[in-house]
């Protein structure tokens, strides 16, 4: 029972890092309950999305409400989200697993990982406010990264 209940939160959670609603992305949330706004509305679009099995396209095209997926900035949120306690820990010091990690889903070349990792030691407070959250976290990271005359190049 409990590898069922895993395996669920597994592919709920996958389909709603890529959505931008709280059903998820697919033919639910994009044009069956294109509108929704009631909790009821959200799992019947839900469920539409799980059963009509045209979320990896969605994902994979971008379409069906799954446009914020793509690119590296969206896979650089769900990173953080992640990984919030050690890319602090990294960030504190300047370097470390995490942080290159960050940068290298970023896109960061190589000619500019130090301009990063300094981006991210120097702006320390910003991003890793005391209650901030990893959305937070993000925003105050791209503000400095948009600051960085080497690094506002990775912002889109």
């Amino acid at each position: 029972m409990k590898k069922l209940i895993a395996g669920a939160i597994l592919v709920t959670s996958s389909t709603m890092a890529f959505a931008s609603s709280p059903a998820g992305c697919g033919l639910g949330t994009a044009v069956v309950f294109k509108d929704a706004d009631e909790w009821h509305e959200h799992v019947l679009a839900a469920t539409t999305n799980g059963t009509s099995g045209n979320q990896t396209f969605g994902m994979t095209s971008g379409t069906l409400g799954c446009e914020a997926a793509n690119g590296p900035l969206a896979h650089a949120q769900s990173f953080m989200d992640d990984n919030m306690d050690q890319l602090a820990l990294d960030s504190a010091k300047g370097q470390g697993e995490t942080l290159a990690a960050l940068a290298e889903i970023m896109g960061v070349e190589a000619q500019d990982t130090a301009a990063f990792n300094r981006t991210m030691q120097t702006n320390f407070d910003a991003i890793f406010a005391a209650e901030g959250t990893s959305g937070t976290a993000y925003d105050a990271m791209t503000a400095a990264m948009a600051q960085d005359v080497e690094l506002k190049k990775y912002l889109g």
